[in-house]
């Protein structure tokens, strides 16, 4: 059976998302396209080599519509034989586009294929694929007080674990610190490309980090999710989320080379790591953002690994609660999770996390001589993603 490789992953910087933000004029179609034709650039490939382009998206309506996998290969100008597709599991979109691209090369399916991922959430914000939709019947029997937004449910986690907001919004310091620090020293360097803008200045850094965040700066800020009705609804709720401990909403684009280890020694091309076992589940979706302990647990079972085994953990933030809960109840490092910050810090750009955690597990693993590690993510609707890696 062909062992599935990662050959090399590349993203843009993260832009804010919102009017104004550093990517906000550039079309998500053109940063998709930009990941893109850096991984040829990068490898030495014909496009006409790459037998399919998987990428996530979740807000595919406006600037994302039309499968804009497709769109954004042929702006990257590949060869009109490659085909594409765009890949909804919410925030895992492009970690679920690399276990697709992984699973089909194991399968036999491909020999070379990109995974991606891309979201510009200045120009088509969160949530505008649902305007104008409506709950079904069938949903509503079966939960008739209502689901609720991610926000609410990042306030259910830290009740459920009893996390303080002191603890959610030093483990949100602590972020922008890792990352800072990593920026600082170079870390990101090789995976990170320059992205043009419109007004003719490249974009090299990640608008999102403020390296001079604070525990006391952090705490002069509102919660964002309450409101009174659903402090009516949910009376022993603290509110304790706020923007500062929340991933903020973001522009960028990822992507990664995928192939069988025959054909990258057939082409001369060196892997970086391999996959080693994958997990996907469903969960709570009124808890909604828990899933990524139930993968763990699933893919620690599958992999004959123990949460020890593995030399590091990058869990989604999406917001504080999600992987201080998920560390606690896996008893997992703190040291080893998300050691050159997370989300908070590094920016959420739904479509494409997956396939940037991917990246910045990776070259994490080469530059500390780690052997495994582990990539999970929360979704909406309550599911998770959950990937093993092995550096080579």
């Amino acid at each position: 059976m062909p062992e599935a490789v990662i050959v090399d992953v590349v993203r843009t910087p993260s832009g804010r998302g919102k009017p104004g933000g550093a990517l906000s004029a550039v079309h998500p179609v053109d940063l998709a396209a930009g990941v893109l034709g850096a991984l040829l650039e990068r490898s030495g490939l014909e496009s006409r080599q790459v037998d399919d382009v998987l990428m996530g998206c979740v807000s595919q309506v406006g600037d994302q519509s039309l499968n804009i996998a497709r769109q954004a290969v042929l702006a990257a100008g590949f060869d009109e034989t490659v085909p594409a597709v765009t890949i909804d599991r919410q925030c895992g979109s492009s970690q679920q586009a690399a276990h697709f691209a992984a699973q089909g090369v194991i399968a036999g399916a491909y020999d070379i294929v990109i995974a991606a991922g891309v979201e510009s959430m200045s120009r088509v914000p969160l949530g505008s694929s649902a305007h104008g939709g409506s709950v079904s019947r069938g949903v509503a029997h079966r939960y008739p007080d209502r689901l609720v937004n991610q926000g609410v449910s990042a306030e259910l986690i830290a009740d459920k674990w009893g996390f303080s907001r002191e603890e959610l919004d030093a483990f949100s310091a602590e972020s922008h610190r890792r990352a800072a620090d990593a920026w600082a020293r170079g870390a990101f360097d090789a995976q990170v490309l320059p992205v043009l803008a419109a007004d003719s200045d490249a974009v090299a850094f990640d608008e999102t980090v403020r390296a001079g965040t604070t525990l006391e700066s952090l705490a002069g800020l509102k919660p964002a999710f309450r409101t009174d009705a659903l402090a009516e609804r949910f009376p022993h709720l603290d509110w304790r989320i706020t923007a500062g401990n929340s991933s903020p909403l973001t522009d960028a684009a990822s992507a990664a080379l995928i192939m069988s280890e025959e054909k990258a020694a057939e082409l001369g091309l060196t892997p970086r790591a391999r996959f080693h076992s994958f997990a996907v589940v469903g969960d709570d979706p009124m808890m909604m953002l828990t899933g990524p302990i139930p993968a763990t647990r699933r893919i620690l079972e599958r992999s004959g690994l123990s949460i020890d085994d593995l030399d590091a953990y990058e869990v989604n933030e999406a917001f504080a609660s999600v992987p201080l809960a998920w560390q606690r109840e896996l008893g997992a490092d703190p040291a080893k999770l998300n050691p050159w910050g997370g989300a908070i810090a590094l920016g959420h750009a739904v479509g494409a996390s997956g396939t940037r955690l991917l990246g910045t597990l990776v070259t994490y693993l080469e530059a500390t001589g780690g052997r495994y590690g582990l990539q999970t993510m929360c979704e909406g609707g309550g599911m998770a993603n959950a990937t093993i890696i092995e550096r080579l």
